[in-house]
């Protein structure tokens, strides 16, 4: 029995068939400090819930491309008793969006969103009505990676948008400034944060569409918004980035809250991934 098995992309994503393995290593890296036996799997591939202590889907990459068999997955680990380091509840609750309407239901600085099943040009100007903006973010329900991410203004129409099921939110300039703010925490306990500023004229702050990446001291209002967030999801996890950005009105809100595959950004924790891999020993 491996201690630690690490979900990795589905065999025949070709996406990111190459990709995965140095983040696996880095990942893996604290964790057999702590002398545990760490191995991969992709995430659609035959599971024996006898075959690892814990299991964590840190590079299952591409489940947004099929969300059927994601859920599928996800309801065949928690029939089999498997242990995840995050519960599959959450994993579920995590995958499609609209979660965040619910965290700020409970108090958490949230982004402005709007979720509708099928976007037409009247929900978006009703959208810009309502966000008192003239240019708008539309992305699919469940997604990663701003994939089918898009950026509109008035005259745009639905160019690019999502056919399915969709989230509508102000486009805020913070993306291009100052950027995105992603804060770590293992086991709710902060541990390192880095910013992702969009270059380029772009508004996507990943890395593969030129996101710059530094590692950042952040500032006290927004580990205060981080730790309303955590407190809103209301669950204990073994790890969580929570990412935000300035909104409208000056002050951090949530973009996203990653529990099932963030990047760690290991390489900025000041103890090169020690808590991560505590936590880790800890939901053994």
């Amino acid at each position: 029995m491996t201690d630690v098995l690490i979900l990795t992309p589905a065999a025949d994503e070709t996406l990111y068939a190459h990709a995965w393995r140095p983040l696996f290593d880095r990942l893996a890296a604290p964790l057999r400090a702590h002398d545990l036996t760490v191995s991969d799997l992709a995430w659609d591939a035959p599971f024996d819930p006898g075959s690892a202590r814990v299991v964590l889907p840190l590079l299952s990459w591409g489940y947004h491309l099929r969300p059927a068999a994601w859920f599928a997955r996800l309801d065949a680990l928690e029939a089999a008793g498997a242990r995840l380091a995050n519960p599959v509840s959450v994993l579920r609750w995590n995958t499609t969006k609209t979660y965040l309407a619910q965290l700020a239901a409970k108090g958490a600085p949230v982004v402005p969103t709007i979720a509708l099943d099928r976007l037409t040009l009247e929900d978006m100007d009703r959208a810009r009505d309502h966000f008192g903006v003239d240019v708008l973010v539309a992305k699919p329900q469940i997604s990663g990676g701003s994939q089918d991410t898009v950026k509109l203004r008035h005259a745009d129409g639905l160019a690019g948008c999502p056919t399915g099921p969709a989230l509508i939110q102000p486009f805020l300039p913070a993306v291009g400034e100052e950027g995105e703010l992603s804060l770590f925490y293992f086991d709710g306990v902060f541990s390192h944060a880095v910013t992702k500023v969009a270059t380029g004229g772009d508004f996507r702050v990943q890395p593969q569409f030129g996101g710059q990446i530094s590692g950042v001291a952040p500032e006290p209002e927004a580990l205060h918004a981080a730790e309303m967030v955590l407190k809103a999801a209301g669950t204990p996890l073994t790890y969580a980035r929570v990412d935000l950005i300035r909104g409208l009105d000056g002050t951090p809100q949530l973009m996203e809250l990653e529990v099932i595959e963030p990047d760690l950004f290991l390489g900025h924790a000041h103890d090169g991934g020690a808590a991560f891999a505590a936590a880790v020993v800890r939901a053994l």
